[in-house]
């Protein structure tokens, strides 16, 4: 590998449910096309959890990006971060790992997201989710929108 490449070069954000306080319900990236890249990193991010709350992290596919089809991915969950421990998880994070051949490609599931669930009560949170090593260009070409600005 070249040691001019930047990180941004290998790597592109392709996901995002937006930090926040995040109410008692599902919170949802959008569907990701898994053919640009080899693999993924999700990061569900937790702040302060409410009263009670619990917090989960999974990833879902379908067969294209409206959510056809969605269902969960096998293995693709985190353990559930929930207030009710002592002392509390406040500011953690899980990771999620994905190979593009992880999704059920032989029943023509292409797109995958991440899917937060916050019960009980109102928690800051956030999540990310990157692609890494494009099969063309360099990966910045996929970032979302969203992305302002990539300073080499």
């Amino acid at each position: 590998m070249s040691k001019v490449t930047r990180p941004s070069d290998r790597a592109a954000v392709v996901g995002v449910v937006n930090p926040d306080a995040l109410t008692a319900t599902t919170h949802d990236s959008d569907w990701i096309d898994a053919s640009k890249f080899e693999r993924f990193l999700a990061i569900a991010m937790v702040g302060t959890l409410g009263e009670s709350a619990e917090f989960d992290a999974k990833l879902m596919q379908a067969t294209d990006a409206s959510g056809t089809g969605a269902k969960d991915i096998t293995g693709k969950a985190i353990t559930q971060i929930s207030e009710d421990v002592s002392p509390a998880p406040n500011n953690k994070q899980a990771l999620i790992n994905l190979r593009a051949e992880e999704l059920d490609i032989a029943n023509g599931f292409t797109h995958f997201m991440l899917r937060l669930t916050v019960a009980a009560a109102t928690s800051d949170g956030g999540g990310l989710v990157l692609g890494f090593d494009p099969h063309y260009g360099p990966a910045s070409d996929n970032d979302l929108s969203s992305v302002a600005e990539i300073v080499a």
